[in-house]
């Protein structure tokens, strides 16, 4: 429901290992935030006293809270039934899910995440995207492909706020398993000097075959002295990322967009998929992470009725 007085609104973006909170004043402006290790994995039990916690450093009231990300999954506070492909993003507000034991009067509630099938039936899904998303979409981007790095990639096709394809890859996962643990670590430089030629050649190299193969070459490189030990991770990090990209090309599915996709992340994860993309000569545009969740907040702050 569109309300005219705006509610003061405080947002969290509850994730896994972290949390980011957000006091927005009435008219959209945020005013506060604070970032936090209380992650769903350490709130177990203590999701309540957690939202009360950080309410109480925001030191400010809100007639509104909405929680997204984990926090709706098995492991957070409530487990949220997802939403279809039949659910656009301008439409999520009429299903968020009202937290019954929340520790405040004001009305809190949970954003619900994606399970989207693609056309053999295999089902994928998202929790916390959803709503970078909807603020792309407030923000007037509505069509067309979207990328939001992280632990777990996800790529995104949307049109006119709906979504029409939704793919996984455990990139930032694997590069931390592999970069610390296993065959690959022990052959990883020390220093953490970062070579874009190196880089580079992973990205290319993630088309030549089975990902499972090409990682094991930034071994194989490294011990047959065709690649300093220094250049490794660079190397690991480009046959990971490289290997999303060729997967979506191969398919096909960036052609309707003339090859063009958004990506949603701050800078410093950005620019590793700017330069990829710009190696397989693919256009890209970067939306700021957080100007996009804000955006989202807006969004339910101006279509929630706290009444």
């Amino acid at each position: 429901m569109l309300v005219e007085n705006l509610p003061r609104l405080t947002g969290i973006d509850w994730g896994t290992s972290h949390r980011r909170t957000y006091l927005m004043d009435v008219d959209g402006t945020c005013i506060d935030t604070l970032e936090d290790s209380d992650g769903a994995l350490s709130c177990k039990g203590l999701f309540s006293k957690k939202l009360q916690d950080a309410l109480f450093l925001l030191n400010k009231k809100s007639e509104l809270v909405v929680l997204s990300g984990m926090v709706g999954s098995a492991l957070g506070w409530h487990n949220v039934p997802y939403v279809g492909s039949q659910v656009a993003l301008q439409d999520l507000h009429h299903h968020l899910f009202r937290v019954p034991d929340a520790p405040i009067s004001a009305l809190c509630q949970i954003v619900p995440g994606y399970c989207i099938r693609d056309a053999k039936g295999q089902p994928d899904v998202m929790r916390g995207e959803e709503t970078q998303l909807l603020g792309a979409w407030a923000l007037g981007h509505c069509s067309g492909w979207f990328v939001l790095p992280g632990t777990h990639s996800k790529w995104v096709e949307l049109h006119q706020g709906k979504v029409v394809q939704l793919r996984t890859y455990m990139t930032g996962e694997l590069f931390q398993l592999l970069s610390h643990h296993g065959t690959l670590a022990a052959s990883l430089g020390a220093d953490n000097a970062w070579s874009d030629q190196a880089f580079a050649a992973g990205v290319h190299a993630a088309k030549q075959g089975a990902l499972a193969r090409q990682l094991f070459s930034c071994r194989a490189k490294v011990v047959c002295g065709d690649m300093p030990a220094s250049d490794a991770t660079a190397y690991l990090s480009g046959v990971l990322i490289g290997s999303e990209l060729h997967d979506v090309l191969t398919q096909q599915a960036l052609t309707t967009q003339s090859g063009t996709f958004k990506i949603i992340a701050s800078q410093e994860l950005a620019v590793r998929y700017q330069q990829a993309a710009q190696l397989l000569s693919v256009s890209t545009q970067v939306l700021d992470a957080q100007k996009v969740y804000l955006a989202a907040m807006h969004f339910f702050q101006t279509h929630c009725n706290p009444a």
